[in-house]
């Protein structure tokens, strides 16, 4: 069945489930105790073990390293100074905060995909993206201001880090993506092993990172292939139905409560990314 699926298909499928895999940080990082840097440090160690380990199985492992090149050394760099604001963002505000700044990604995929290398998004697309914003804009009328700017600011920063390593992705395809997930983790273990303190988190909670890390490691690769399938605009998209899922898994677990307004919001982003998967292309071109 997978084989019979457009390039097209294909692309949508691995970014969408590595949507709703990404919809859990907030659940991993807020359910222990540990502070952020620690945080980032065993997800950093257990997504690292985890990738290698996919990478020997498959027996390319030298291959996705020796292949990074610029492109992919780029790409890990990004991303790790986006995964460090990711994981502290969710300490020092709400997950539905985090996730409704994220809600913007589209928007600067699609600018930064423009400036860099005049890739123009369909009109589809461009019309999801603004009913994405408005929803983006609804669910901030109800959940701005029970946050703090600092963590605001930080997922902020974790978005433009995801527009900037998708957009690096799509001009460069054949940059490896589970050698650049890898990568971005080895880079976030130093600035954590110096600022926290990892080797004080109980066991317990080292193993509810360990599965983190795991979940992580897989969405980042799955991310990372769909998106070279897709425009930049349309990966950052579809990639946002992590918007509207990441309050509800909070209310069911964290007893953190989303407002109506994150409620409706999250409506209108799911129909946009709806509405962008609407096909618009010729045959040939979903080949």
């Amino acid at each position: 069945m997978w084989r019979n699926l457009s390039t097209h298909s294909k692309g949508l499928a691995l970014v969408s489930i590595s949507a709703l895999m990404f919809s859990t940080p907030g659940i991993f990082t807020r359910g222990v105790s540990a502070s952020g840097w620690d945080v980032i440090f065993w997800r950093a160690v257990f997504s690292l073990l985890f990738t290698a380990a996919f990478l020997f199985w498959r027996g390319t492992f030298k291959s996705q390293v020796a292949r990074l090149g610029k492109s992919g050394w780029a790409n890990a760099i990004v991303w790790a100074t986006g995964t460090i604001a990711y994981l502290q963002a969710y300490k020092l505000t709400s997950i539905a905060n985090v996730s409704l700044i994220y809600g913007s990604a589209p928007i600067l995929t699609a600018l930064v995909a423009w400036l860099w290398f005049r890739e123009r998004p369909r009109n589809i697309v461009l019309a999801a993206s603004l009913l994405a914003l408005a929803g983006v804009v609804l669910i901030g009328a109800g959940s701005l201001g029970s946050g703090h700017i600092g963590g605001d600011l930080l997922a902020l920063w974790m978005t433009c880090s995801v527009a900037i390593g998708l957009s690096i992705f799509r001009k460069y395809p054949e940059t490896p993506a589970a050698g650049a997930a890898m990568m971005s983790s080895v880079l976030v273990v130093p600035p954590a092993l110096i600022w926290g303190q990892p080797f004080t988190t109980s066991l317990p909670e080292i193993l509810i990172l360990a599965v983190f890390g795991l979940v992580f490691s897989i969405a980042s690769i799955l991310l990372s292939e769909g998106s070279k399938l897709l425009p930049s605009s349309e990966a950052a998209l579809v990639s946002n139905l992590e918007v509207p899922v990441q309050p509800v898994l909070a209310w069911v677990i964290l007893n953190e409560l989303p407002a109506k307004a994150t409620l409706m919001g999250g409506a209108l982003i799911l129909i946009a990314i709806a509405a962008s998967t609407w096909p618009s292309r010729s045959p040939r071109q979903q080949r």
